[in-house]
């Protein structure tokens, strides 16, 4: 007998929720899990500043007692008001290759949202930018992120027999990084730091960057992204959240940030070594061992670095500031051994963003999909 269930939000039912995910995908080479608490307190109302202006449901298909599939569903308030839009939206979602677990879950999450006056319903999305969003449709065979979401072949096909058509897309790419910085994004470099007046600041203290471009960062993010799909401007309490939430995890070094004359911050790259196998080894969990593992993927031997974001603020896109990026990183990113870079995911539709990469020896190894319909 198969069962849905719609959970309370609280730390049970959501470590019972995150768990049901990393037990799924035991033993798959390429599944990267989340860190377990992360997941919880990102649904969590009394921890994620999100709820300030989102509201969510989980629920979960039972058959004879046994998990089979999860959903969460999330209206962001926000951004219907900011676009006239009454969308929900799904994610979090995961389920064992049975149509009828994967429609219970899917019918329960559109209910809720038709419920709540929606119309729409799009995913797998987050609450906002800063969490997982896209289904893998392309690279079930290659090793997973930190900061994407891996799924099943299966997956795509048992949304599209639900009636879920294609939203948008985003494409990602694997980078040789190379000895030497391509002569070309030098000399762009070069010439955008004598145009603009513009230059790279590195930090050797994680306390002074909170204090001097902590918020800074973070509406630069907010300036930068504001045009693109489905996004939702970080409110003052998320920035203070993600500020304290991530800034501490940082290898300064893999951080570059670009001010104008005025000390006024421009642009930014932030890289991190890959976590990937480091999660994997720890299974999501911190305890009791699960922080060596982590550890040893942000201080060990790495081959591989992330590419987790890079933010040019519109006045200065398009003029080669990316290049200045490049020009600080690669020497760091060879310094520290790392042969590979995996980009974040990008619009298929962002041909410049993507134009950026001709210079390195590359592949689009990833294609990831939101799905919509009309509810």
């Amino acid at each position: 007998m198969l069962e849905v269930k719609e959970l309370p939000l609280d730390k049970k039912n959501l470590k019972e929720f995150t768990k049901f995910q990393i037990n799924l995908y035991k033993g798959n080479p390429y599944y990267v899990p989340p860190l377990i608490m992360d997941d919880v307190n990102t649904l969590l109302p009394s921890k994620n500043p999100a709820f300030d202006f989102c509201e969510a449901a989980i629920f979960m298909a039972y058959r004879d007692g046994k998990p089979v599939a999860r959903v969460a569903g999330i209206i962001n308030h926000q951004l219907n008001k900011m676009h006239g839009h009454k969308e929900a939206r799904f994610g979090f979602i995961d389920f064992v290759d049975d149509h009828e677990a994967s429609k219970a879950v899917m019918d329960a999450v559109e209910n809720w949202a038709r419920v709540k006056g929606m119309n729409k319903i799009i995913g797998p999305l987050g609450f906002t930018d800063m969490d997982h969003e896209g289904m893998l449709i392309e690279g079930f065979e290659e090793l997973g992120t930190m900061a994407t979401i891996y799924n099943y072949p299966y997956y795509p096909q048992h949304l599209e027999r639900l009636g879920y058509k294609k939203e948008s897309d985003w494409m990602e790419f694997l980078m040789e990084v190379p000895e030497e910085i391509p002569e070309r994004y030098s000399r762009i470099a070069n010439l955008v730091k004598d145009k603009f007046g513009l230059r790279v600041i590195k930090y050797k203290s994680r306390k002074r960057i909170k204090t001097e471009y902590g918020h800074a960062l973070f509406h630069l993010i907010n300036e930068s992204y504001k045009n693109l799909y489905q996004y939702s401007p970080l409110s003052e309490r998320q920035i203070e959240y993600y500020i304290d939430l991530y800034l501490d995890l940082l290898n300064l070094d893999l951080l570059s940030l670009i001010v104008d004359r005025n000390d006024r911050l421009v642009g930014v790259g932030i890289a991190l070594p890959s976590m990937s196998r480091a999660l994997q080894k720890s299974r999501g969990r911190m305890f009791p061992l699960g922080w060596i593992s982590l550890l040893k993927g942000l201080k060990g031997k790495n081959d591989r670095v992330d590419l987790l974001l890079v933010a040019v603020h519109p006045e200065f896109q398009n003029k080669g500031v990316n290049a200045l990026l490049f020009q600080d990183l690669i020497p760091y990113f060879n310094k520290y051994g790392y042969k590979y870079a995996e980009s974040n995911p990008e619009m298929e539709t962002n041909a410049k963003v993507q134009s950026q990469w001709e210079y390195f020896n590359y592949r689009q190894h990833r294609r990831r999909r939101s799905y919509s319909k009309k509810i």
